[in-house]
Parts: structure tokens; sequence; C-alpha cells
């Protein structure tokens, strides 16, 4: 024992990896003509902070994910930076970086401001712990806080992990990672990458393992089943069967996990581009129900999306978001969360509304979605508030008449609703021309807006009806043309849409049959 604690402020390295410990590895360089890193992919600021560490006389280097995708030829969306430094020191040496984290503590180094900042994040490197050695607590990171305090390694019941804050050299810190593919580092000064587990190798044959025993990794942080799920997906890996096989034993422990941090790992999934491959590697794993409320509400028991207007409208979506992360737009969570609830939200409040008047019904629908699909979450609140809003404008546009519609048309968040609607039209829940007379009056001067109030009086006095009533969310329906949304929140401008000619006096055959440009 002493002779470890020495070694440990020696920075020695262990000498032999114990019974389910991760197997340390060999330090293999590998250069440039190997490689084949693409400089021009890197993050200027990225390699900045790394200059700046070994000015200070520190080793460091761009890690993990990014030097995975720099091998693939892919641009990096985030980049990671690892060195010896700690992260006083690390924050010693920059203006803008703060130390963050408990579980893990790491510097996050700030550059620019607002909308436009970037942050790179530099972890120190870590010990390689067993297990055994640290101290274990009986409940989570809510219930055993007094006995967290002060300590740099500890585990639950289960194995789980909840601190670890111990330093260790570079081979150790690469040991301690989750896939070999993600244990790469990269100095972008000599050109060199540094690989101690065949990460190289299984990049090039597009090979997801974990790295030393699967099912005890799984159990230090089974967030990794999630990760796995999420890299195969989006890098078109296969999971290795050794790294497979113990997913489905050890998936009940993501019931151990914060909810918060469930709920940040299914954004992800669903937001980094390939959200209908994610819910395919979901069920390929048998991973799709039980796992995250929200996608219980619209994934059947075989794991796929739900028959006719409901299982359309979610497709739609997501294939939209999807798109939009391939074009480089921005994509908000509260948009997408609201088009896969909505018809969670629609069958509560059809239930709620026999007993009570619609809107506070509806309201009602809307809290028990929360509760029972996302939970006591960090930043709840603005979520729930744009999710809300989305919800509750849909009603309205049912409504066109008096003030109501100038109203609408006013209302900051107007123009995600109107996409919401949109989309809807598009999966076949409601007519097209209900879109149609909405975008026209948004669109319309003061007389062509009045034209279109009296088109839908006239209408209403002779015992017509400008549109169909919504289908319930389990017929069928034919799909309209795809439809673009416009995310909530999103900065981009909104797009024009080419304006209609001004509609007719009242009496006339009201609008619609033109899809929208």
């Amino acid at each position: 024992m002493i002779k470890k604690f020495i070694d440990k402020l020696l920075g020695k390295p262990a000498a032999a990896a114990k019974p389910g410990k991760s197997p340390l590895g060999k330090r293999v360089e590998i250069q440039v003509a190997e490689h084949g890193i693409d400089p021009s992919l890197l993050d200027e600021r990225a390699v900045r902070v790394v200059q700046t560490l070994a000015d200070a006389g520190f080793e460091a280097y761009i890690v993990g994910g990014a030097v995975r995708d720099l091998l693939l030829g892919m641009r990096p969306k985030d980049f990671d930076v690892a060195t010896n430094a700690t992260p006083e020191q690390v924050k010693g040496l920059f203006r803008r970086a703060f130390i963050i984290g408990r579980r893990f503590r790491i510097v996050h180094v700030v550059y620019g401001r607002g909308r436009e900042h970037e942050v790179i994040e530099v972890s120190t490197f870590r010990a390689l712990l067993v297990n055994e050695d640290a101290d274990q607590v009986a409940g989570n990171e809510k219930t055993s806080k007094d006995e967290l305090a002060g300590k740099s390694h500890v585990v639950d019941a289960s194995g789980r992990v909840l601190r670890d804050n111990v330093w260790g050299p570079q081979i150790e810190d690469a040991a301690r990672r989750d896939f070999t593919v993600n244990a790469l580092y990269y100095d972008p000064q000599r050109q060199l990458v540094v690989d101690y587990h065949g990460g190289l190798a299984d990049a090039k044959k597009r090979v997801l393992r974990m790295i030393g025993d699967p099912e005890t990794r799984y159990r230090e942080d089974p967030v990794r089943i999630i990760r796995a799920v999420r890299f195969a997906a989006k890098l078109g890996f296969e999971i290795e069967p050794k790294s497979r096989t113990p997913i489905k034993k050890t998936a009940e422990l993501l019931g151990n996990v914060p909810i918060s941090r469930m709920f940040d790992e299914m954004i992800k999934l669903l937001q980094t581009g390939h959200s209908l491959a994610s819910l395919e590697e979901l069920r390929k794993q048998g991973l799709h129900r039980g796992v995250f409320p929200i996608l219980d509400a619209v994934l059947d028991d075989a794991g796929q999306l739900r028959e006719g207007v409901r299982g359309q409208f979610v497709r739609r979506v997501l294939q939209d978001t999807d798109l939009r992360v391939a074009e480089g737009r921005s994509v908000a969570p509260s948009f997408m969360l609201a088009c896969m609830l909505w018809h969670d939200v629609q069958s509560r409040w059809e239930k709620l509304r026999e007993g009570d008047a619609p809107v506070p019904a509806l309201q009602q629908a809307i809290d028990q979605v929360f509760d029972a699909r996302i939970g006591d979450i960090s930043g709840r609140g603005k979520l729930a508030a744009d999710m809300r809003e989305i919800w509750m404008m849909q009603p309205r546009f049912d409504r066109r008449s008096g003030n109501g519609p100038y109203s609408l048309v006013e209302q900051p968040r107007y123009r995600a609703g109107f996409d919401f609607l949109l989309l809807r039209a598009d999966a076949g829940e409601l007519e097209q021309s209900l879109v149609d007379w909405w975008e026209d009056f948004a669109l319309g001067d003061e007389d062509e807006r009045r034209a279109l109030l009296d088109q839908v009086r006239d209408s209403q006095r002779r015992g017509g009806k400008v549109h169909r009533l919504p289908r319930s969310p389990e017929a069928e329906g034919a799909a309209g043309p795809d439809a673009h949304a416009e995310e909530a929140g999103d900065a981009a401008p909104a797009k024009k849409r080419r304006r209609r000619r001004k509609p007719k006096a009242a009496g006339a055959p009201t609008a619609g049959g033109t899809e929208p440009a």
C-alpha cells in the first residue's frame, strides 16, 4: 500500500492491471504519413490552448472524439484538450478560464462572447483506479452529498463512479477512457498521434471497442451504454461483440443515473444529425423502451415509430432536424420535443376537456406530460415555457375572428407556433387551407387581412367549414410535402414566403390549395 502511494506521488504507472481493471496498453506514436490528419480541419483556438500549455512546460494534446473525427476526415464540432497540468494550473494560464464539475473537475477556456463564444474543455490526465480502492456510499449524488464532501474517488453500491479526481500519467488516462477510438491524443505542433489501445486500427475498421472489461466499464458509468449507441449511429460503426454483449444485462443501471444527465444524453442522440439512425440503434440493442420516457411516447413495443399521422408527424420533425444539422443550421430542443410529445398532450387533453373548459384542460394536460415524460431537470423552466407556448397557440389558430388573429401574429413565438401548425398539416393532421389562411394573414396588409376575416365570417354564416377538424392521432393520412420548420429560438431570419394574390371580397370561396413556397 505504501509502495503504491509513493508510486502515485512519483507519477509511476501501475505495474499490472488488477482483475476488472483496464489494461494500460502500450504507447505507439503515429506519424502524419500514417494517420493523415489534415491540419486545416483543426480549430485554431484549440491549437492555441495546446501551445500555451506547452510553452508553460506542460504536456498537452487534443484528445478524444476530436481526434477520432479528424482521422475520419471530419471537422470536429468540439475540441477537447488533455494535459498533465492541474485545473488550478490551467486556470492560471488563461484570462477567461473556469473550473467546473464535481464528479470530474475540468476547466472551460472561453474565447469570444455572446452567441459566438467558443469553449475549449481542458481536462487533467487522470489516474487509473479500481473500485475496490474507492470509498463507497449507499446513495447517489443527491442523497449522499455529505459523504461525498472532500473525497476524490467514490463509487455507489452498483459500482458507478460518483467522484474521480485523482491525477495520473497519460498512459493511465488513456486506459480509463471508454472506447479505443476515443483514447487517441494528437499533438498539433509535431503532427503526432499517440495511441495506446489500437484506436487508429479500430477507426479504420469502423469498429467500436470498449477498453478493458466491458461489463465493468458499463457499471462504472452506465451512460457509456448510450454513448455506444450514439457513436455507432453517428459514425456508422459496429459495436464489437464483446462490447455489445453486456449492454442488455447492465441497462437497468441507467435507472441510477440522474434524470438531468439522461435527458442531456437523449438530446444528443436526437440532435447530432442522426436521430433516425439512433432510434434504429436503440432498437437493435434492445433499449427502445423503458430508458427514455419521451421515446416511450413515440415508439411502439417493437421500437418503431407509431403508425398513421402520429408516427408520420414525429418522423418529419426528426428528418427536418437531421437536415438542419447537416446544413450547419441551429436546432432547438424545445421545438423538437414539442413535436414528439404533441399527441401525448392531445390524448390527455381530449380526456380532460370532457369535464373542464378547453384552455384549462390543455394547461393541465401539458403539466401531466411534463411530469410524466421530462421530470424535474435543470433548465426545464425555459424549455417548458417554449414548449407550452407552442402548444397553447394551436387552438388559437382555430379562432379566426375579432382581434384574436391580430394579437396572435404579433406574438414573439408566432413563427415557431406557425411552423408547428405547418408540420401538422404536412403530416395529414389538418387541412392545408388553414395553414394557407394564416400565411396570407401574416403577410397581408390591412385590407387583405380584413378580407380574410370576412371570408371566415361569411363561411360560418353559410354553415360551411373553412378547414377540416384535426383527426385523431391514430388516424391514417396521406402526408403532404416536406416541411422545413424553423425551430423555436432560431436566430436565422424568417424565410420569406411567396405572397399570394389579394383575396377576393367577402362571399368568395375560401383561399387554399396552394402549397407554401
